[in-house]
């Protein structure tokens, strides 16, 4: 009788610590009966003036949506980092130490090192990070893409504007380039591959590199861009986040032009922006979050995909590229393309 009562009692109180969630891992992780995984989407920044992020979420959510059926809905929760990137491993670690979230899914080569770190400290967590590289952490999963191809593409285009509007005679032809910050892929990656771009239109062309500091300051963005131009820089690839609009303004008025990076930007000012050197960040979130939600994404793992993958591309097709660019240079640019996505033309990783 009394082992019975003691078996009972051990039941009981195995029960009501489940209840607490303890004896179950991912009792915290979960919601209400009908409420399936939940997701949070880190934007390392704002989502307002920032397209790729926009994207991010875009992608997760319609993966969410159309996976949420009788089985439970997939929540989603988007939060923003904010500029300051030193805050952003805390704010990673209360996502994680929450035990809210069975993914956390974010973009930017910083990430992998965080999440990293992250890790070690809940080991429980699962990471899907766009635009960096880890492998070899069971937690986390990496898509980084192949940049130095959309950077070529841009280049390319820019140095044919450039080549066009030049004087007769000019022989040092500028283009131009400003990053939000200095970071690995910027520096070895994105600013070879522009520059390598460029002098393969035309080989005298050279690159005025100039780094804002932020991802947000249009006004010292536009300064920075009109520095540029009267040194001669004919057009400028801006790759600084929401400060981009301060670089298309002072192209405007100076009668210059830009070419965009991550989206397609000719709407953001037709005549203005003559390239669009673009990143399917959406379609990436879309289906690694599928994968994850249907037990296949291959953690530990880092995947690298291109323009033969169908992740880069340049955007030919917008009637504001037709307007705005010369069909000699169209021409030209299109037979680069070709060159790429058929593997004749193979730019280094």
């Amino acid at each position: 009788m009394k082992q019975s009562m003691l078996v009972f009692s051990l039941l009981v109180c195995m029960g009501t610590l489940k209840g607490f969630g303890i004896g179950n891992k991912d009792a915290s992780r979960k919601g209400p009966a009908d409420q399936g995984p939940a997701i949070a989407v880190f934007i390392p920044g704002v989502m307002s003036g920032s397209p790729i992020y926009e994207l991010l979420a875009k992608g997760v959510r319609q993966a969410a949506e159309e996976k949420s059926g009788p089985q439970g809905t997939v929540s989603v929760t988007v939060i923003e980092g904010g500029f300051n990137q030193a805050e952003w491993e805390g704010r990673i670690t209360a996502l994680a130490a929450s035990g809210r979230y069975e993914l956390i899914v974010s973009s930017n080569p910083s990430l992998p090192a965080i999440a990293s770190s992250v890790s070690a400290k809940f080991p429980q967590q699962r990471f899907l990070l766009l635009d960096g590289e880890l492998a070899g952490n069971p937690r986390i999963y990496t898509v980084r893409y192949k940049q130095r191809e959309q950077a070529y593409m841009a280049g390319h285009i820019a140095a044919l504007v450039a080549l066009e509007a030049a004087p007769e005679g000019m022989q040092a032809r500028r283009i131009g380039l400003v990053a939000g910050q200095e970071y690995p892929a910027m520096n070895e990656v994105i600013l070879p591959g522009y520059r390598e771009g460029a002098q393969h239109a035309d080989p005298d062309c050279t690159v005025d590199f100039r780094v804002l500091g932020n991802w947000f300051d249009a006004g010292k963005a536009a300064e920075l861009a009109a520095d540029m131009i009267r040194g001669g820089a004919a057009v400028i690839l801006c790759v600084a986040g929401g400060a981009n609009e301060g670089v298309v303004q002072a192209a405007f008025e100076a009668g210059a032009k830009v070419v965009w990076f991550d989206t397609n930007g000719y709407g953001v000012r037709p005549g203005t922006v003559v390239g669009s050197a673009v990143l399917y960040q959406d379609k990436a979130a879309y289906e690694q979050t599928i994968r994850f939600l249907e037990g296949t994404l291959p953690f530990g793992s880092a995947e690298v995909l291109g323009v033969a993958e169908g992740y880069v591309d340049f955007i030919e097709a917008d009637p504001n590229y037709q307007a705005s660019v010369s069909a000699p240079i169209r021409e030209k640019q299109r037979r680069l393309l070709e060159q790429i996505r058929s593997g004749a033309l193979h730019i280094g990783d």
